[in-house]
C-alpha cells in the first residue's frame, strides 16, 4: 500500500530527473548543451562595457558564454555554426511577476466579468495537473517569444501536490525561473500561511540553493496588506524572511497606500531580497526608501493602467525613475495582458512621457535602452541573477536570442535598439537559447511538444469552465 511518505518520495524521485530527459520536447529537438558560434549577427550585448556591435560573434560552450567578440578572435573549433546574418542577438528577456498558475485563463475575462472576477470564479477550482498544464503552457509562450527567465509568482499554491506538479512543469519547460511558494487564493485574511509545504519542498528540491541544473530558485510570494489582516502578513514575512528566502509582495495599483517603505525599512524588511510589484500608490519618499535599500520594482504596464486607480501610472513610472529605483519589467497574468516582454517593453516606452500640468512635468522620458534594460539586466538583478544572465557577458549562461530582421513587419531595418522596443513581435524571433539549449529554431519551439501541451490545457480549460459555469460555459 503506497502511503503519503511513500508517495511524496517517488514524487520527488520523478521530479529530480534531469531537464534533457524531459518528454515534452518535439519529436526533432536536441536540447543538449553544445559548443556553439553564433555567428555574424548584429548583437546588443546589454553589457555596459560591450555595447551594441554592429557584427559580431558570440561563443557558447556547455551552456556558458565563452566570448563575443569582432572578426576571428573566437575560435569555431569544435563549435556548431549558427548563422545569425540578418538578426539580431539579443540577451533573453526576464519576465518578474507572472502568476503561471493561471495561464490557460488567459481568455476567462469578458466584458462586466473582469479579473478579479474571473480569478475568483475558477481559482478552487484548479487541481495539480492543471497547474502542471498551465505553467508548461505559460513556459513554451515565453520562450516563443524570447523570454529565458521568469519569475513564478505562485499566488494560488493550493497544497503541497500543486506546488510539486508547478515545480514538475520547471523541470520540463527548461527555462530560467524563480518559483515562489505562495498563499491559496481566497484564504481568509486572519489566517497566516502554513509554511509546512514551503519547507518540504525546500528541503526536497532546494537544499541545494537551486533545482534542475541550476535553473530554479525558491522565493515566497506572501500576500501583503491587500488580502491579509496585518497580523497574518507579519507572521508571513517573519516566517519568510528568518528562512533566509528571497520575497515578493504585491504593493498596490489602488488607494489606499498599503505599503509604508520606511516603516517596512525599519522592520527590516526592504532589501535586494525583497521585490515590490506595481506599487502606484507610492510617495516619493516611498520611492526614496527603494532606492537608498536596493529593493526592485516589478512594473507591469497593462495592468498598471488597466487595473489601477491611484492616478497616473505614467507619472508613477517617471518618478520611480527619477528616485534611482531598479525598475523591472513584467506581464502580471495572461488574463490581463500577454506575456510578450516585447509588447511589455513598447508599452513601458509609449506612456513613458512626461505631461505638463502634472507631478511629471520635466522629468526625463523613458528611452529605448530604458526599457531594454528593465526587460534584461534590470529584471535579472531583481531576481538575484545579475551575475549569471541579463547581458551576453562571457561568463555568464547563455540565454541567447536571435531576432530576424529581414522579416517584412521589421523591414528594412534600422537603429537595432529602437527596433528591439518598436517593432519585434514573438514571430520574428527564430532562435532562443536557454542555458546553452536551443529552445526554439527556425521560429519553432523544438524544446516542447506544442501539441501536446496545447491539447491538454485545453482539457483542463473545458473541465474549469464547465465547472465555473455562467459566463464561462463553453458552448454546448
Amino acid at each position: 500500500m503506497i502511503n503519503r511518505r511513500t508517495l511524496a518520495k517517488s514524487v520527488g524521485a520523478a521530479l529530480a530527473v534531469p531537464a534533457t530527459a524531459t518528454a515534452t520536447a518535439s519529436a526533432d529537438a536536441d536540447t543538449a548543451r553544445r559548443r556553439y558560434l553564433v555567428r555574424g549577427g548584429a548583437v546588443v550585448t546589454m553589457d555596459p562595457a560591450l555595447g551594441v556591435l554592429p557584427r559580431a560573434d558570440v561563443l557558447i560552450d556547455d551552456g556558458e558564454i565563452v566570448g563575443v567578440g569582432v572578426g576571428p578572435g573566437l575560435s569555431a573549433r569544435g563549435a556548431r555554426v549558427v548563422d545569425a546574418t540578418d538578426m539580431i542577438v539579443m540577451p533573453g528577456l526576464v519576465n518578474t511577476h507572472f502568476h503561471m498558475w493561471s495561464s490557460l485563463g488567459r481568455n476567462f475575462v469578458a466584458d462586466g466579468f473582469p479579473y478579479f472576477a474571473a480569478k475568483r470564479a475558477t481559482s478552487t477550482l484548479y487541481d495539480p495537473q492543471d497547474v502542471y498544464r498551465s505553467v508548461l503552457l505559460g513556459l513554451a509562450d515565453l520562450a516563443n517569444a524570447g523570454v529565458t527567465t521568469v519569475h513564478n509568482w505562485s499566488n494560488n499554491t493550493r497544497s503541497l501536490a500543486h506546488a510539486e506538479a508547478e515545480l514538475r512543469a520547471h523541470r520540463d519547460g527548461l527555462l530560467r525561473a524563480r518559483f515562489s511558494y505562495g498563499h491559496v487564493d481566497q484564504m481568509p485574511r486572519d489566517v497566516p500561511m502554513d509554511f509546512t509545504g514551503i519547507d518540504r519542498v525546500r528541503q526536497r528540491y532546494f537544499a541545494h540553493g537551486s533545482a534542475f541544473d541550476g535553473l530554479v530558485h525558491l522565493g515566497v510570494c506572501v500576500r501583503g496588506l491587500s488580502q491579509s489582516d496585518e497580523p497574518a502578513f507579519f507572521a508571513d514575512m517573519d516566517a519568510t524572511l528568518s528562512r533566509g528566502l528571497p520575497v515578493a509582495i504585491h504593493a498596490g495599483q489602488s488607494p489606499p497606500r498599503i505599503v509604508d517603505a520606511a516603516d517596512y525599512e525599519r522592520r527590516g524588511w526592504l532589501g535586494p531580497k525583497t521585490l515590490l510589484t506595481h506599487y502606484v500608490t507610492a510617495l516619493d519618499s516611498d520611492m526614496e526608501v527603494m532606492a537608498r535599500t536596493g529593493t526592485p520594482l516589478s512594473w507591469s504596464p497593462h495592468s498598471e493602467f488597466r487595473l489601477g486607480a491611484a492616478g497616473d501610472p505614467r507619472d508613477a513610472l517617471l518618478r520611480f525613475r527619477r528616485a534611482g529605483v531598479p525598475v523591472s519589467l513584467s506581464s502580471d497574468a495572461t488574463s490581463i495582458a500577454p506575456s510578450d516582454m516585447f509588447e511589455a517593453m513598447r508599452v513601458a516606452w509609449t506612456t513613458g512621457i512626461p505631461w505638463q500640468g502634472t507631478p511629471s512635468a520635466g522629468l526625463p522620458e523613458v528611452g529605448f535602452r530604458d526599457v531594454l534594460t528593465m526587460a534584461t539586466l534590470n529584471g535579472a538583478r531583481a531576481l538575484g541573477l545579475g551575475d549569471v544572465t541579463g547581458s551576453l557577458t562571457a561568463g555568464k549562461r547563455a540565454d541567447v536570442v536571435l531576432v530576424r530582421t529581414a522579416d517584412v513587419n521589421l523591414a528594412p531595418g534600422g537603429l537595432l535598439e529602437t527596433t528591439l522596443v518598436q517593432a519585434v513581435t514573438p514571430a520574428n524571433v527564430d532562435t532562443v537559447f536557454s542555458d546553452g539549449r536551443i529552445v526554439k529554431r527556425g521560429g519553432k519551439l523544438v524544446g516542447y511538444d506544442v501539441e501536446r501541451i496545447v491539447r491538454e490545457a485545453k482539457a483542463s480549460s473545458l473541465r474549469i469552465r464547465t465547472t465555473a459555469g455562467g459566463i464561462l460555459t463553453p458552448p454546448a
